[in-house]
Parts: structure tokens; sequence; C-alpha cells
């Protein structure tokens, strides 16, 4: 069996910025254990499996060590590769059947433009070990059905943070997100995400995160319209429009592979 496989950094418009995907066209299907095979031989924070359905797609997300209920960055990796490969024509709404029910995609301009779920969260009681492994005074601590979202006094001290990983790892959450104001006119606020309970320490830009953190800074500063700054080693830029139930994510994408994964069956 020889599938079609691509590596994308996504929310960049540089190679080798943002947060780079794998991207598998999938054209029969696979079992589960076989797509974890492939995530973990790719090696990256996730791969996305993309299968043609009647107009629209089934897109599914894994990590090197489980599958994700939701991902920004490989969606619009994965909508960026049906592009570009020519698998969809580039007026085409994308429509995607997922874990997290239906999203889309589409082009504006240069932008890919994401339409996921909002998933704003509640005010927390946060676990000991979560600031422990932190070590940080937070201003605000949240919770949604995903991850825990702290915020912190400043961008100087998202930057400095050097997270007790293993610590992390014993939280009953996928992630945690750490978030500041941005100090820089470009972006409304910054971020990290720590999720070493999925085998991802740092992730290097997440879209879903995004879906917190978007509604959360859209009260906070009163805009509609926000940009946000991932500060990971990679770094990478994510538009932010909350709409009502829904939240509009926007970011560039660069295909740096192209290649077939061979396999001796499926």
């Amino acid at each position: 069996m020889n599938l079609a496989i691509y590596q994308v950094d996504a929310f960049t418009d540089r190679p080798f910025g943002g947060n780079p995907a794998a991207v598998c066209i999938v054209n029969e299907e696979l079992a589960d254990s076989l797509m974890q095979d492939i995530a973990a031989e790719m090696n990256l924070s996730e791969t996305a499996f993309v299968s043609p359905g009647n107009g629209d797609f089934s897109l599914r997300w894994f990590t090197p060590t489980t599958e994700v209920q939701l991902c920004g960055h490989a969606t619009l990796a994965a909508a960026h590769v049906l592009w570009k490969e020519g698998h969809a024509s580039a007026d085409e709404v994308l429509e995607f059947n997922t874990r997290s029910g239906k999203l889309s995609a589409r082009l504006n301009g240069d932008l890919v433009e994401l339409d996921f779920p909002a998933e704003s969260g509640r005010e927390a009681e946060p676990p000991a070990q979560l600031l422990q492994a932190l070590a940080v005074d937070p201003v605000y601590v949240g919770k949604n059905r995903f991850d825990y979202l702290v915020e912190v006094q400043s961008a100087s001290t998202l930057r400095d943070m050097e997270p007790d990983f293993a610590l992390l790892e014993t939280l009953k959450m996928r992630g945690v997100i750490v978030t500041a104001e941005s100090d820089r006119e470009d972006w409304d606020f910054i971020s990290r995400f720590f999720a070493p309970a999925v085998g991802v320490d740092e992730d290097p830009v997440t879209g879903s995160a995004h879906c917190f953190l978007g509604p959360y800074w859209s009260r906070k500063l009163k805009r509609s319209s926000l940009t946000g700054y991932q500060a990971s080693e990679r770094g990478g830029t994510v538009s932010v429009r909350p709409e009502g139930q829904r939240v509009i994510l926007g970011g560039q994408a660069v295909t740096v592979m192209r290649g077939k994964l061979s396999l001796p069956c499926c």
C-alpha cells in the first residue's frame, strides 16, 4: 500500500516556522491501530488522516501516542493540501466530518479560515500540581472540556517559564494553555501550550487552544477580532474572531515535504 503523505508547517508563512503536521490522504478505511502507528512514525504533534466522502471529507487527528478530539493546525494543514494538490478548487469551502462535529475551511486571500466550535471555559480552582509545575502566580485560572487556561502577569513571565512536564502529565486534562496580554503592537495576546499527557511537551502553535483563548481575550479586551502569537521556539500567528458559539481561526501554511508512505499491508 502506498499512501500520499505531506508535511506542512501551519500558522506560518515560511518553512520551518509554525507547527508542523503530517497529512495523509486515505482512499480506503485504515485500522485505528495503523493510523496510530503512522502518527508515531511521523513523530509530529499531530498527523491528520483525510478521506474523501460525498462532497465532504472525513478527518481524524493522532498525536504520536493517542487520537485527539480537536486539532486546529492539522486541520489547516489538511485544507492546504487539499487545495494545493488539486483535491478541491480554491473557491471551494471544505467541509470536514470530525469527532468535534462539522468543521469547515475556506480561503480568504492568503489566509486559510477555519470555522471551529468555541470552547469557552469557566473559572476553576487550580490543582496544586498545576501551579507547582508552572511555578507562577496566576492572574486567572479557567478550565474547559480539554484544557486549563492560566493567565500570567506579563509576556516576559510567559516566555521565561520552564514547566515541570512530568508533573503536568499527572493532570487529568489534555493540556495547559498559559497566556498573557501582548507586549508588542503586532499581537493582542500571546500564549504557550503544554500537553505532555498526550505526548507533546510543548506544542509549537495550537489552533484548538485559540477556541478558548479567543472568547477569553475578546471579553477581556472588548474586541471582536484579535491576533494571537504562540511564543514557542518555532512561533506562529493565529487570527481569532469569536462568533457566538463558533470561532473563526485564520492562518497560513507552507508545504515542506511530499512523499509516499509504503506499507506492507493495511
